[in-house]
């Protein structure tokens, strides 16, 4: 991959992209895609791409359609199911993957083979309540044709047939119900993303920087963006002068934005949340799983923390992951400082972490039991899920860091959010993007967001429409409204990225 040859002393570009990671990578392609001439420099400060958020080791790896994960259903107070965000992510994910086949299809990129595979998203869950609000969730997601194929089963032998390892072991007298959707997929997303980054760095105009720091963000009188940067071996002194400036550096993000001195980002805050993964090393076992099995949340967890006991393929070879165990540290980043905690608190921030903490008591308590507890626990956990398991067929894999999102109230106290956000300065020339979850498989919806709100007259120029159309088919329409037409998307990208497009049953 090119590296460019170093940064000069002064360079300058049209848009600078902070972070190699999915988000980044994304928004790249899209811009080169809708405007060709366009001058790119990314930054980023490790010597790879995709080496945190983004990395399959660092990241859940569900291409997240809303399938199996219970937390985007919540129960309302009159006992009804709220779809609403459900649906959002299911469209959303339809979406990303119509990208990803229009770049594959157009031969823009070479993905790797098994980037992403077929692999059935199911929820479990044991208990009358637990048992009548999965009941309640399939009645009220399959009114949506997204979610059309998705099937229900309390019969104890038919989930055998479906999660063997789940059921093997269980009590025949407890409760327990499981949905079953397979046009699930498992994506990794470290492959995608250097994928795309390898294309972007043989186009004219773009140059790749690893190893460097940002140091500093200001706008020029002029409104363009000086980057002043570090490279971290020589430790020499460098400017990037921009136009616009995007900051997708995952769990980094939320102290560039407060360098940056824009007053949207005034008020925002970050609260770090770890993760680890318990990782089966016995074959036989592995073999017996085939499917990712996510299950209801702990009172009080954050929604990254949802157990999933989860078939993964990273590196060509298949795996089997249960977790994930968050814990809680002051770093930003697996590789960041122990004092980015520390150094993001500021005057315009301070109140609003300190009443989210106020506010989330409970979940500190779960991060400290999270954080106390023993090898022996962690299977005790995983005994949930897959009740035979043996302490000796798994061992702790550390997972990436996640920065939950806190912001400013609306009567002036804490936010604590789990999803992601754009922040973006008043004229446009700068945005970042906070939070953390369902992100990189939303990624290219969270990337039209951005573009229509600092790039408003290029989105609604008629080059731009007409191109923005060919990438994404479904553009300017709603797949959650139009049968018909995720019908023909989702035929289409399945049989470009290779997946499954039809439910059981189904002849």
């Amino acid at each position: 991959m090119k590296t460019g040859q170093g940064l000069p002393d002064v360079s300058e570009a049209d848009v600078v992209l902070i972070g190699a990671g999915i988000m980044s990578a994304t928004l790249g392609m899209m811009l080169k895609e809708l405007q060709p001439d366009l001058r790119i420099t990314v930054l980023e400060r490790l010597d790879e791409a995709a080496a945190e958020s983004s990395d399959a080791w660092n990241n859940a790896g569900t291409g997240h359609a809303a399938f199996c994960e219970l937390n985007y259903t919540p129960e309302k107070a009159d006992g009804t199911i709220d779809t609403s965000k459900a649906v959002s992510i299911a469209e959303s994910f339809e979406i990303s993957r119509q990208f990803w086949a229009y770049l594959i299809q157009e031969d823009h990129i070479k993905i790797p083979e098994n980037f992403i595979r077929s692999i059935p998203h199911m929820s479990f869950v044991w208990g009358d309540a637990n048992v009548e609000f999965l009941k309640k969730r399939h009645a009220a997601l399959t009114k949506c044709h997204l979610f059309e194929g998705m099937e229900y089963s309390e019969d104890c032998e038919q989930l055998k047939s479906w999660i063997p390892l789940v059921m093997e072991g269980r009590d025949l007298l407890e409760k327990v119900a499981a949905t079953r959707m397979d046009l699930g997929t498992d994506v990794n997303f470290g492959a995608l993303t250097r994928c795309m980054f390898e294309q972007l760095s043989k186009m004219e105009g773009v140059q790749l920087h690893f190893g460097y720091d940002v140091r500093r963000l200001k706008q020029r009188p002029d409104n363009r963006w000086s980057v002043r940067v570090r490279h971290r071996e020589t430790r020499v002194n460098h400017k990037v002068r921009a136009n616009f400036v995007f900051i997708g550096a995952g769990g980094g993000a939320l102290p560039l934005l407060l360098k940056s001195g824009i007053p949207e980002g005034k008020g925002f805050g970050g609260f770090p949340v770890s993760g680890q993964w318990l990782k089966c090393t016995n074959p036989d076992v592995v073999e017996q799983h085939q499917a990712k099995v996510y299950g209801k949340a702990s009172v009080g967890s954050p929604p990254m923390s949802v157990p999933h006991l989860d078939t993964r393929f990273i590196n060509g070879k298949r795996e089997l992951l249960f977790g994930p165990y968050a814990g809680f540290t002051t770093k930003f980043l697996k590789n960041g400082s122990f004092f980015d905690l520390p150094l993001s608190l500021k005057v315009n921030n301070l109140h609003p972490m300190l009443s989210a903490g106020v506010k989330n008591m409970p979940l500190t308590q779960y991060l400290i039991n999270q954080v106390r507890q023993s090898p022996d626990e962690r299977v005790e956990a995983l005994r949930q899920y897959y009740p035979e398991a043996r302490g000796e067929d798994w061992k702790l894999e550390v997972a990436g860091q996640r920065v939950q999102v806190i912001k400013k109230g609306p009567k002036g106290g804490g936010v604590l959010e789990f999803g992601t956000e754009i922040v973006a300065g008043a004229d446009g020339s700068l945005a970042a993007l906070l939070g953390a979850s369902p992100g990189a498989s939303t990624a290219v919806s969270i990337m039209i967001s951005l573009l229509d709100r600092c790039f408003p007259e290029k989105m609604q120029s008629e080059a731009w429409q007409k191109k923005l159309k060919e990438m994404i088919p479904s553009y300017g329409e709603s797949l959650a409204k139009d049968a018909e037409l995720l019908r023909k998307v989702r035929s289409w990208t399945s049989e470009v990225l290779g997946l499954q497009n039809t439910v059981r049953n189904e002849v």
